[in-house]
């Protein structure tokens, strides 16, 4: 997981201010990735002390636009965040349980990223989520 500088430099670079919240929650979503909203209050909360929800929101909102958090929203499931940016990665997700885990692109660097008719679109980004049962449910049934 990046450091407290790691994520001071970041902030920076993205010409965020380095306030205590931002490194609470940057924290909190790399150190629990695909964490729904309330894990990440929580998270940041055992780091920071006490802090507001709509704080916590307010953050992942200025997080997620700078391009410094990734928003997923599963069908059927809440918005998770996670700290894995600007790869073109995809999501497998459980059927049973829920849980969730990255998958890399399965051929070259991004060839989901080139449509077969773009419609006149910039495409950037390219979203595909596999669903199954994972070894943990597997195994228990």
């Amino acid at each position: 997981m990046p450091s407290t500088s790691d994520f001071e430099q970041s902030l920076r670079a993205a010409a965020l201010r380095v306030t205590r919240p931002r490194l609470a929650v940057l924290t909190a979503v790399h150190g629990h990735p695909h964490a729904d909203t309330d894990t990440i209050i929580q998270a940041a909360r055992a780091g920071l002390g006490e802090v507001s929800h709509q704080a916590v929101y307010d953050v992942l909102r200025a997080l997620t636009a700078a391009g410094l958090v990734r928003r997923i929203e599963p069908s059927g499931s809440v918005a998770r965040y996670e700290g894995r940016t600007g790869d073109n990665h995809h999501h497998v997700v459980c059927r049973s349980c829920g849980a969730i885990a990255d998958v890399d692109c399965a051929v070259g660097d991004t060839p989901c990223l080139t449509a077969a008719n773009d419609q006149g679109f910039t495409i950037d980004e390219a979203e595909v989520v596999y669903w199954g049962t994972c070894p943990s449910c597997s195994t228990s049934t």
